[in-house]
């Protein structure tokens, strides 16, 4: 029995309906600059990014995805895997950081929603990247829940060098999935979409390329930017986002975060927020109290987790 008949079986068996998402519009593909479900039909994925799992693993289980998806009503979540930096990163500890990954896979896949799964690091890691993806994409390829991200936020690097990487992981992951969406990241933390726009990775379907913002820092020149990506045919995904500065601390710009929200929903663009953690910054959505499993009280959630969950209630209605 394949990975994705035993899937299809779960579902059935434990009676996905009303919430279903995975179950509902199954394989994801592009469509132009459209991320569309398995009829064709125009979709947005809209949730959040756990932190790093080198810095917040305590949060990396299937009880926090399921509380996520039944209360906070995302549709997708998204396993940032720390690759340098905190402990046991993926190069200290390559075993525990991938099932840390895992088990946020294993929950996104028993609770019908999509999964990111993200490798979180500003550099170039070549080789150990082409193992993790390699090892990944054998285990779940099969499964329409997953999405890879194969480059969190290049920094320094050129997009001549961040394209051919990204050729390389493309490879690895396509010889053993040759369907699932893979996201491309951009120089300059995800700001300069306007490189690969005019040099995009040929020869590859179903990839988008991801774009960053922080409200407080990024404004509409960074819009303008992403809209003129789109019009040259730029398939884009917003994979992390959030309403304060590029630092992830400072104050909240509600005003400028909304429209953002906006510009996103006009565009259909699917968005994620960053992040699950409780670390004491503005952009961790959740308080020191916040248990590990879920089950989350108002007073547990700080300002941007309070926000972050009334935008996934509103939109993702069911």
């Amino acid at each position: 029995m394949t990975n994705r008949i035993k899937h299809i079986a779960f579902l059935l068996l434990f009676g996905f309906t009303a919430f279903a998402q995975v179950s509902k519009h199954g394989q994801l593909s592009v469509k132009g600059t459209k991320l569309t479900d398995e009829k064709g039909k125009h979709i947005m994925l809209r949730g959040v990014s756990f932190g790093w799992h080198s810095f917040w693993p305590r949060f990396y289980n299937q009880d926090a995805v399921k509380w996520l998806k039944d209360d906070w009503k995302v549709n997708v979540v998204r396993a940032a895997m720390g690759i340098e930096v905190g402990n046991d990163t993926y190069i200290q500890n390559p075993q525990f950081a991938t099932e840390k990954i895992m088990a946020v896979v294993e929950g996104a896949i028993a609770n019908d929603v999509y999964v990111i799964i993200d490798w979180h690091s500003h550099n170039i890691n070549l080789e150990e990247a082409k193992l993790f993806f390699d090892q990944i994409s054998k285990k779940y390829g099969n499964y329409p829940n997953v999405i890879y991200e194969i480059f969190n936020e290049p920094d320094d690097e050129n997009w001549t060098d961040v394209k051919a990487y990204s050729e390389q992981i493309i490879k690895v992951i396509r010889k053993n999935d040759p369907d699932n969406i893979i996201l491309v990241g951009c120089p300059h933390w995800d700001q300069d979409i306007n490189l690969p726009a005019s040099d995009p990775i040929k020869g590859f379907d179903n990839l988008m390329y991801t774009v960053h913002f922080y409200a407080a820092t990024h404004k509409q020149e960074l819009r303008d930017r992403t809209d003129k990506a789109i019009e040259s045919g730029l398939p884009i995904f917003i994979s992390e986002s959030a309403g304060m500065e590029a630092s992830g601390d400072g104050p909240m710009d509600y005003d400028e975060w909304q429209r953002w929200i906006d510009w996103m929903e006009e565009r259909g663009l699917s968005w994620i927020t960053w992040s699950i953690s409780d670390k004491d910054e503005t952009c961790s959505m959740l308080q020191k109290s916040a248990s590990s499993t879920g089950e989350w009280k108002e007073n547990d959630l700080k300002e941007s987790g309070v926000k972050t969950r009334n935008y996934l209630r509103s939109l993702n209605k069911r």
